[in-house]
């Protein structure tokens, strides 16, 4: 998945869909971690909550379903 960096203010900002939100166990206002490893950004959340399986797995489908052709093109 591809995201641009976008303005905000004096700032930059990178917006996180709904489905990435719950992926995660975020809720707008939340906390999260970055960290940068080998020129990689991670970002976890500071306190997890659980995500049962069955909300996991259809967040999961959402997110491949709206990204199906980057992910086909990805995979070549």
């Amino acid at each position: 998945m591809v995201k641009h960096i976008r303005k905000v203010g004096n700032s930059n900002a990178l917006l996180l869909d709904k489905a990435i939100m719950e992926l995660l166990g975020l809720d707008e206002g939340g906390e999260v971690q970055l960290t940068v490893d080998n020129g990689s950004l991670i970002v976890t959340p500071v306190t997890p909550r659980a995500v049962d399986k069955e909300r996991f797995e259809a967040c999961l489908n959402r997110v491949v379903a709206d990204r199906r052709e980057v992910l086909r093109r990805l995979a070549r």
